[in-house]
């Protein structure tokens, strides 16, 4: 199966080099259809003619971004030397709800390019 998620230019182009292996996301409704094997096109969410073709080897599945950040090696999921000693959960909500978080858990997608 495949799926299609928005990524902001950064992320996106931290895949496109190799750096960024683990994607970040709410465990909601549409993260629950994904399945190790599947294929995710990420498409730059300020140029939406670039896409990246993955394939998912792993799912790592968690209550809390507090739990998913102790747990998985953070330059994976995005975070470079420069910001790494910064990096915290709370860093996700600017994109989901402490609420959300609570209803859904979290994901880390690890994938890799096709």
């Amino acid at each position: 199966m495949e799926h299609t998620m928005k990524l902001f230019p950064s992320p996106f182009e931290r895949i496109r080099s190799g750096e960024k292996t683990i994607e970040l996301r709410l465990y909601d409704e549409k993260r629950r259809r994904i399945q190790i094997g599947d294929d995710i096109c990420f498409v730059n969410s300020d140029d939406p003619s670039q896409k990246l073709r993955t394939q998912v080897v792993n799912l790592f599945i968690y209550d809390s971004f507090d739990a998913l950040y102790r747990a998985l090696p953070l330059p994976e999921c995005g975070y470079t030397e420069q910001n790494l000693e910064a990096a915290s959960p709370r860093d996700m909500d600017a994109y989901y709800t402490k609420e959300q978080q609570d209803t859904y858990g979290v994901v880390g997608i690890q994938i890799q390019l096709l």
